[in-house]
């Protein structure tokens, strides 16, 4: 039981922010990782095309066996978390509720902005999670539609990259006067220093990667799901999309470590009507 991996979904590339944290914090647990690359972006989306498609990466990751969940998507997180934590018998943590915590922790004047996309700051997510916690928070919510498509094809610096940004968050910069920005999308680290650089530097960026694993190594201590023994894990990840395009993100950021474990899958559709999700 304890040696069984963790399982980590994303709507494509940003999830793998989170896992860069957990092998960080969890350093001998085990990691399958599944970015839904064909269908990303999951924000323009209808909430029950999302859970649709949410609840298809669960059944691909139940059948490897994994020990806990982790929704490394906002939009999913916002959208499907709730239901997947009613109906799987093993621990699922989302990243919206750590992210808010860590603003909170954050913040010194109460004024808080959350970019994300399109259907994260539809859904309200952040600012009923930031409220919940603190009901006197100034919130500013506010949509970045070009983020993700723009990660995905491995854009992630540069002139170009910096115009897109800036067009974008001046909405944001001229709004309130926040001490604090939530990164709602967990694509969005991969671009943090043009962020940053566009929102100057009194602005700080609050990613809820490392919340969100400090959490899973929580909640699977209270379960006593732990792996208490040392090894080094071997860590897979799964491509809905196309596998070069995959590997090259990857890459970049692991620096050919991991290259190797990389695969493509085909998603199945599945009638979430007949669907019992028992492991």
């Amino acid at each position: 039981m304890l040696e069984r991996a963790i399982g980590v979904i994303d709507s494509g590339v940003g999830g793998i922010t989170v896992v860069l944290e957990l092998m960080r914090q969890l350093p001998h647990e085990q990691l399958i990782y599944l970015g839904d690359t064909k269908r990303c972006p999951y924000g323009p989306r209808k909430e029950t095309q999302v859970i649709q498609f949410t609840w298809e990466m669960v059944n691909f990751l139940l059948q490897k066996n994994i020990k806990a969940l982790v929704v490394a998507c906002n939009t999913a997180t916002a959208f499907a978390l709730p239901q997947l934590q009613k109906k799987l018998p093993i621990p699922v943590v989302g990243v919206v509720q750590p992210g808010a915590r860590a603003a909170i922790k954050s913040t010194k004047n109460n004024q808080v902005g959350v970019i994300g996309t399109e259907g994260t700051i539809r859904s309200q997510a952040y600012v009923q999670a930031l409220k919940k916690i603190n009901a006197q928070i100034d919130i500013q919510s506010l949509a970045c539609p070009e983020f993700v498509p723009m990660i995905e094809k491995g854009h992630i610096a540069g002139e170009k990259i910096e115009n897109i940004v800036e067009t974008s968050l001046k909405p944001l910069k001229t709004s309130i006067q926040m001490d604090t920005l939530i990164l709602g999308c967990t694509h969005y680290p991969l671009i943090k220093r043009t962020i940053q650089k566009v929102m100057g530097h009194d602005v700080t960026l609050v990613s809820s990667s490392e919340e969100t694993a400090r959490e899973t190594s929580t909640i699977l201590d209270v379960h006593h799901l732990l792996y208490e023994g040392i090894r080094t894990p071997q860590h897979t990840f799964y491509t809905t999309g196309d596998l070069k395009q995959f590997e090259n993100i990857l890459t970049t950021i692991f620096e050919q470590e991991y290259v190797e474990q990389i695969h493509r899958y085909d998603i199945h559709k599945i009638d979430l009507t007949k669907q019992s999700h028992h492991i």
